[in-house]
């Protein structure tokens, strides 16, 4: 009668993993402590070398580019700032969740911000990734239709979606639950009910958008290569726009490699109805967490300029780095001539053809 009661009384986020846990190694607090300290320095330098270099652009498209940056800085540090102190401030108190938290509000916190600040990096790179695609492939367009307000107004689009995904637990979709060892709240990983609804939309959403960075960024790749192998008169704009596109191959490579093994994992777990590991659970957060400290080092590194310092007597302009491939380069262009002749050469025979035709009898 008294354990049904007390079960009967148990909030939801306790329901799993009841506190208190069992003491945490001080290497624990001591790796949360420096990974978030980290984290908040290097995007905290990020967005200080991106204020100014947006303040120095004069390039339209490299502005769009450059309001994502800021958007998914913003993002980075904010998502280790508050989910970071939570963490950091379990291991140095080593408060009771029961006690300071007894309706579950501060639990249902974190876990929404674990789900937004996870989902948000990998959105905002599939829609930088749709940005440059139409920006290369149809660059008239882009620049004619395409204010700078429109770019904020994709950015604020990203995030509202992402803070409607992770307000569903709160609806009925999924649950937030205590995760051990006891300093951080996540959804229920479970192939029951909703929450195996919750899991795979979460899951499928993250490789739905890193699949669509890999194809789109493919494709701009591509058709990058073909315009910068021939001898264009813009070739500070072709140099900007390499530039953008080698950090965004970079932002796509560090998020494939750190989200994709706890996407696949979750996705896997609810499919085959196998119970929870834990300590693979906690290996794959750590493998996605290290995406807010990487990101922002590609801003900070990928840029001509501090190539320029580190090695000043390079040329890292366009014609430099095709000359570095002269072959290749060569290859790209005979590939287009041969394409184009074989294509003029076609319409003119057609052209002969027609003009040879009897003319149609009455």
């Amino acid at each position: 009668m008294n354990a049904s009661s007390f079960a009967n009384n148990t909030p939801l986020c306790y329901s799993i993993n009841s506190p208190p846990f069992r003491p945490i190694p001080n290497a624990s607090a001591y790796f949360s402590s420096i990974f978030s300290a980290l984290g908040l320095t290097s995007n905290l330098i990020a967005f200080v070398v991106l204020l100014k270099s947006f303040r120095r652009t004069h390039s339209r498209s490299r502005s769009f580019f450059m309001i994502f940056l800021g958007g998914l800085v913003v993002t980075d540090f904010m998502g280790l700032l508050v989910t970071g102190s939570i963490v950091v401030s379990y291991h140095v108190t080593h408060f009771n969740w029961r006690n300071l938290d007894p309706n579950c509000h501060l639990c249902n916190f974190m876990g929404m911000s674990m789900v937004f600040y996870g989902l948000c990096p990998l959105m905002l790179g599939a829609a930088m990734a749709i940005e440059r695609f139409i920006g290369i492939n149809h660059p008239f367009a882009h620049s004619s239709s395409m204010p700078k307000s429109r770019t904020v107004f994709m950015v604020l689009m990203v995030w509202l979606i992402a803070g409607c995904i992770a307000l569903l637990p709160l609806t009925g979709i999924g649950s937030y639950h205590m995760q051990i060892p006891g300093s951080w709240c996540f959804f229920n990983i479970s192939s029951k009910g909703n929450d195996f609804a919750f899991s795979l939309i979460f899951s499928l959403l993250g490789l739905m958008s890193i699949a669509v960075s890999f194809l789109l960024n493919t494709v701009s790749i591509v058709t990058l290569i073909k315009v910068c192998c021939g001898q264009g008169k813009n070739q500070r704009r072709r140099d900007h726009e390499i530039e953008m596109m080698v950090q965004l191959i970079f932002i796509m490579v560090i998020a494939s490699n750190c989200w994709c093994p706890l996407l696949v994992f979750i996705a896997q777990t609810v499919l085959s109805g196998s119970p929870l590991q834990i300590k693979y659970l906690l290996l794959w957060l750590r493998f996605a967490t290290f995406n807010q400290i990487l990101d922002p080092w590609v801003y900070i590194l990928c840029r001509r300029a501090m190539l320029k310092r580190v090695a000043p007597r390079l040329d890292w302009s366009r014609s430099s780095i095709m000359s570095l491939t002269p072959s290749f380069g060569d290859t790209v262009r005979r590939f287009t001539r041969s394409s184009l002749r074989s294509t003029m050469n076609q319409e003119t025979t057609g052209d002969r053809r027609k003009s040879n035709l009897p003319p149609p009898s009455p």
